[in-house]
């Protein structure tokens, strides 16, 4: 199940919310450990028109669009 939260700072730290609804559906409670996997929303607003503006593969777009994640 995928859900979209923002990421907000947390003192030195970044933090999550889970939204309510969520936590009652899958039965969490404060000190359960869970699993979440990282998967960032790519903004690719500026990606679309330099296609062909610079006849871009879309190979070459899709590595402009994953630049910094390793």
């Amino acid at each position: 199940m995928a859900v979209e939260v923002k990421l907000k700072r947390w003192g030195n730290s970044m933090a999550v919310i889970v939204p309510s609804i969520l936590v009652e559906q899958k039965n969490m409670k404060e000190n359960d450990k869970i699993l979440i996997e990282i998967v960032k929303k790519a903004d690719l607003s500026d990606v679309f028109g330099m296609i062909k503006k610079r006849k871009m593969s879309g190979q070459e777009a899709k590595d402009m669009a994953r630049e910094g994640w390793d």
